[in-house]
């Protein structure tokens, strides 16, 4: 697993013992998250982590004037970071329920990025988390989605990207001063800091990878890794990924934890110009123009160097800037620079990296997004069929059965002795109870909740919008379903969102539920109206009201209201 500057590994298995989400995003109301409208005034952010990295986002919020609280899950570096900056410590639980906190940043073990940034993201918060802004693919996917549906800021942390060298270089490349890119290359290199969770691939390129990314403007094509471990047999400690364009351009990345003396260098060659940013150079040569030129004579190339230029930048700390970048993104509403879909960008070139060195060949981009990623978590106690998938987290009971081509999304829980059918979607965070059956070809989105013993029939639907447009997103306008206990929904029958049905009713096959349904009704037709009544058992009740089942006796009470008689 992979490992970042802020909790320590104690921390980070008492984390894992309970997912945080148990304990904190129920208790945020919508009515809360509607308060955070991100105006500048109202602007303040809690960080979370405060070890090797996370100190050095305290002081510059802290410096801002932005910070509000901090978390940490070891208590005496939570009290004593509380204490120097004279702001609360705060539970992760009670950080999220806290209104008056708008924004957080997170500076964990990368493992903890997906679910922390995921938590946050539920509870309406406005998220900075550090890099990778996943460890998977599939979760940055879902906290890009996340984000947008909750009309929230995501951004990653690519500090580089916020240096004024490299802005300054990005501005000679936009302007065409070193011609077409040609070829891009970086070494980032030193003598530690050594690892023994991730591998320098994961360590020291993703910020390499994001300013590459972002001075080529495209992904690329196909990716060549070769890496080699010394200190850990199976913990990389030098790697090189070479990357190529669809338009021709070249880049490749050196990193090293192995090396005698600390470099961070990235060179970019153009047609027309070279340039250098040297991060390890005085701040007036950090970044430096070399207009060499290459001419044709007789039919073979000659190159006519020139003298470097000194291009002149405005010193600042970059993780200032980021910082308060992302402050302006939260009181503006504006897109970050390193957004969430920018991380997701540098996650797919990680991740194909990464298995470009376990396969040992040249990877196409789209070749590695489409190797399985999605793993098979093994559920003690549940079946799950090997053409079926399941996305972490996700939480299922014992003697749960899933059948053929069935997908169970992030975040979704599923009770005991359910009973999955085929070609059947659930989630993201779809809650169904235990005992419940769900026939063929369903879909169960977000917003839907079914109680325990719910039978759902081959393809009935449920919706999560009333007026779906293809071409509209309205994921901010998602209305909840609650089916509850016992409840029976027919075959091909439609459930429009918003609406209850009733403990023990029964929806007839092709019926369309467009109003809220009471305990034990039965209903039919389009729209559907109440016909009858049903017991416990399922059976249809006649004029006395008793169950021929189980003899259970019902007395009506008001016009569409039944109850047991006790």
């Amino acid at each position: 697993m992979l490992s970042g500057g802020g909790f320590t590994q104690t921390a980070v298995a008492c984390l894992n013992h309970k997912s945080l989400l148990d304990i904190t995003v129920m208790n945020v109301s919508a009515s809360a998250r509607s308060k955070r409208n991100g105006s500048s005034a109202a602007i303040s952010i809690a960080v979370a982590g405060c070890g090797y990295w996370g100190k050095n986002l305290v002081r510059n919020f802290h410096q801002i004037g932005a910070l509000a609280a901090i978390y940490d899950p070891d208590p005496k570096t939570a009290e004593s970071t509380a204490a120097q900056f004279q702001v609360p410590g705060k539970s992760w639980a009670d950080l999220l329920s806290d209104d008056n906190i708008s924004a957080v940043a997170i500076a964990a073990p990368a493992e903890l990025h997906y679910r922390l940034a995921r938590e946050a993201l539920t509870a309406g918060k406005h998220v900075f988390v550090e890099k990778p802004l996943a460890l998977e693919v599939v979760e940055a996917e879902e906290l890009c989605a996340l984000a947008a549906t909750n009309s929230r800021i995501l951004m990653v942390g690519h500090l580089l990207q916020y240096h004024p060298a490299f802005l300054k270089l990005k501005e000679l490349v936009q302007q065409g001063d070193l011609g077409r890119l040609q070829y891009v290359y970086s070494n980032r290199l030193n003598l530690g800091k050594i690892r023994s969770e991730e591998n320098i691939l994961w360590s020291f390129a993703p910020h390499d990878i994001s300013m590459i990314l972002s001075l080529i403007g495209d992904e690329p094509e196909t990716i060549t890794a070769l890496g080699a471990a010394y200190l850990h047999k199976r913990i990389a400690d030098v790697t090189t990924t070479h990357l190529s364009f669809p338009s021709g351009q070249q880049a490749h990345i050196h990193v090293s934890w192995l090396h005698p003396f600390k470099e961070q260098k990235l060179v970019v060659v153009g047609d027309k110009a070279m340039a250098v940013f040297d991060d390890g150079l005085p701040w007036h040569n950090k970044l430096q123009l070399f207009p060499h030129r290459i001419d044709w004579v007789d039919g073979k190339p000659a190159p006519t160097k020139a003298d470097a230029v000194q291009v002149e930048i405005k010193e600042a700390e970059p993780l200032r800037q980021e910082c308060q970048h992302f402050l302006d993104c939260v009181s503006n509403g504006t897109r970050a620079r390193t957004d969430g879909l920018e991380g997701l960008r540098v996650l797919r070139v990680l991740q194909a990296a990464q298995r470009s060195i376990e396969a040992g060949r040249t990877l196409g981009l789209r070749e590695s997004l489409d190797t399985p990623h999605r793993s098979k978590i093994a559920h003690e106690g549940v079946q799950i069929h090997e053409t079926s998938y399941v996305d972490e987290p996700a939480t299922i009971g014992e003697g749960t059965r899933i059948w053929h081509f069935s997908h169970i999304l992030s975040g979704s829980r599923i009770g005991r002795n359910c009973v999955v059918g085929q070609n059947v979607s659930i989630g993201p965070d779809v809650t169904i109870g235990d005992n419940c059956r769900i026939q063929n070809n369903v879909s169960l989105y977000k917003g839907v909740t079914l109680e325990d013993e719910v039978f759902c029939g081959p393809s009935c639907v449920f919706t999560n919008v009333i007026n779906p447009r293809s071409a509209v997103s309205r994921k901010s306008e998602y209305r909840a379903t609650l089916v509850c206990r016992g409840a029976t929904v027919g075959a091909n029958a439609t459930v429009v969102c918003g609406n209850t049905l009733g403990a023990y009713c029964l929806i007839a096959a092709g019926a369309v539920i467009t109003k809220d349904v009471p305990p034990h009704a039965v209903m039919a037709g389009v729209p559907a109206r109440r016909i009858g009544w049903v017991s416990h058992a399922g059976e249809i009740l006649g004029p006395d009201l008793k169950c021929p089942r189980d003899d259970r006796r019902y007395r009506e009470v008001g016009q569409d209201r039944l109850e047991e008689c006790t």
